[in-house]
């Protein structure tokens, strides 16, 4: 599984990567085949004002992508809010190939 992050327009701590890391490495466990993903880190400029963090997490299986977009007040809450959401597309899209 080939994991790329990507800050837009700041540097994330080395903190915040290794907690992205870490939840990354457990989608394993709900699918197999997962070849790639790209994380996508934001800040929602409103005329210099940053509001929300956003988050993007693009997650390539064979013959499909999953996608998720969540935005909330910190990086943390936005990439586990997220993942949540993939984790529940990934399930959802197993048991349907299964039935």
């Amino acid at each position: 599984m080939n994991v790329n992050i990507q800050t837009v327009h700041f540097d994330a701590d080395g903190k915040l990567k290794s907690h992205i890391e870490k939840k990354i490495g457990k989608l394993g466990q709900f699918h197999d085949r997962i070849t790639n993903v790209e994380v996508y880190l934001k800040l929602d400029n409103i005329v210099h004002n940053i509001k929300d963090k956003i988050v993007e997490i693009k997650v390539a299986i064979p013959r499909h992508e999953f996608f998720v977009k969540r935005s909330c007040k910190s990086f943390e809450e936005s990439f586990d809010d997220a993942m949540s959401a993939l984790v529940m597309q990934i399930k959802r899209k197993k048991e349907r190939m299964a039935a």
